[in-house]
C-alpha cells in the first residue's frame, strides 16, 4: 500500500475515533470500564454470569453495565487500530527515501501521549482537564495526518494564487481562533455544561451578574471519588457555557469573514472552493450549534458538532497550508 493511501485510511479512522469517544462521553459511558486497558480485568466485556460476579466484587463501585462498557471497549479497539496503523505509518516513511520522516515521528509520539491521557481519563475518573486534553490529542493527530497527507501528496496551486496568499494572516487568525473555541467546546462538554443555558442567545435574564471566571477555569477542582456528570456549581458552568457561546460567535464572525474575502479574491478554483467548503462547513456548524440548545442536546447531532469542528479544523489548516507556502 503507498504511503499517501495508508495516511487517507489513518484520516477516515481518525475522524471515526473522535466521533466514536464523542459518541462514548455523551452517552455517560466514559466510566463503562473502570480500568484500563481492559475491562473489569479482562480483554472484553465481562458477559458471564460468573465473570460479572468476579468484576462487580473487583469493582463494587461501578456495576457492569455491558451497553456502556461496549461503547468504551469499541472505542479503545478502533484506536488501538488507530496507533498499528500510524505505526505501520512511520515504519513505511523510513524505509522510502523521499517520504516525510520528521512528521510522522512527532505523530507517533503524540499518539503514545494519548494513550496515556485515555489511560488516565479513566484512572482518574473523567478529570475535565484531563478529557480535554484527551479531546484536543484527537484533534491534533487528525490536524497532523493531515499536514502528512498535504506532504505525500504535493500541493499545486495554479499561478500560486497572489490573491489568495495575501489573507494569509487572516486565515492563520481564524486558525487559532477555531483551536481556542475547540477548548472552550471541550470544556464545556467535560464539565456537564451544555445544557445550562437553554434560552438563546446567550442564557437566562441576568446571567452577567452570576459569572464566575475563577471556579469555571480553574483546572485543580479538588478531590472528588468520581467527575462524572460535573462537580461545579451552576454559576461556574453557566460561565464556561456562555464563553463558549460568545466563542462561538467571534469565531462564526472570523470565519466567516475569511470565507467571503478568500472567495472574493482569489484567482484559482481550488481556493475558491477552499471558500465555499469553509462557508458550507461554518453554516452547518451553527445550525448544530443552535439544534443542541433547541432540542435539548439530541445524541445524534451533539456527535455531528464534534465531527463538523474537526473538518473545519481540516479546511483551515488546508487554508493556512497553501496560503502561506510559496507559489
Amino acid at each position: 500500500m503507498r504511503l499517501n493511501r495508508l495516511v487517507k485510511f489513518s484520516l477516515v479512522l481518525t475522524l471515526l475515533v473522535i466521533m466514536l469517544g464523542a459518541y462514548t462521553r455523551l452517552s455517560d459511558a466514559g466510566l463503562g470500564c473502570p480500568d484500563w486497558p481492559g475491562c473489569y480485568g479482562q480483554l472484553m466485556v465481562p458477559s458471564e454470569n460468573e465473570d460479572i460476579t468476579s468484576a462487580e466484587l473487583a469493582f463494587p463501585e461501578r456495576p457492569v453495565e455491558a451497553d456502556k462498557a461496549w461503547l468504551e471497549m469499541i472505542h479503545r479497539y478502533i484506536a488501538g487500530l488507530l496507533g498499528l496503523v500510524i505505526l505501520a505509518l512511520l515504519i513505511m516513511s523510513w524505509k522510502q527515501d523521499h517520504a516525510p520522516k520528521v512528521l510522522p515521528l512527532f505523530i507517533a509520539i503524540i499518539v503514545i501521549a494519548q494513550a496515556a491521557l485515555g489511560m488516565l481519563t479513566v484512572t482518574m475518573k473523567l478529570m475535565p482537564f484531563i478529557v480535554m486534553l484527551h479531546l484536543v490529542g484527537g484533534f491534533t493527530i487528525f490536524s497532523l495526518l493531515f499536514i502528512l497527507y498535504l506532504r505525500t501528496k504535493p500541493l499545486r496551486i495554479p499561478g500560486g494564487d497572489i490573491g489568495a496568499r495575501k489573507l494569509a494572516p487572516l486565515a492563520l487568525i481564524a486558525l487559532l481562533v477555531l483551536i481556542i473555541q475547540i477548548v472552550l467546546g471541550g470544556w464545556t462538554s467535560t464539565n456537564y455544561a451544555a445544557l445550562v443555558c437553554t434560552e438563546l442567545p446567550l442564557c437566562e435574564s441576568g446571567w452577567y451578574s452570576k459569572l464566575d471566571f475563577i471556579q469555571a477555569f480553574s483546572i485543580d477542582q479538588g478531590t472528588h471519588q468520581t467527575f462524572e456528570f460535573g462537580v461545579l456549581e451552576y454559576p461556574a458552568r453557566m460561565t464556561i457555557h456562555i464563553s463558549h457561546r460568545i466563542g462561538a460567535m467571534i469565531t462564526a464572525i472570523v470565519l466567516l469573514t475569511l470565507a467571503i474575502k478568500l472567495f472574493r479574491h482569489a484567482h484559482s478554483n481550488m481556493m475558491r472552493q477552499a471558500a465555499i467548503y469553509l462557508f458550507v462547513l461554518l453554516t452547518l456548524q451553527i445550525s448544530l450549534g443552535i439544534s443542541n440548545i433547541v432540542l435539548n442536546l439530541p445524541l445524534a447531532i451533539a456527535v455531528a458538532h464534534n465531527a463538523i469542528a474537526a473538518l473545519l479544523l481540516l479546511n483551515l489548516v488546508y487554508l493556512n497550508y497553501a496560503t502561506w507556502r510559496k507559489a
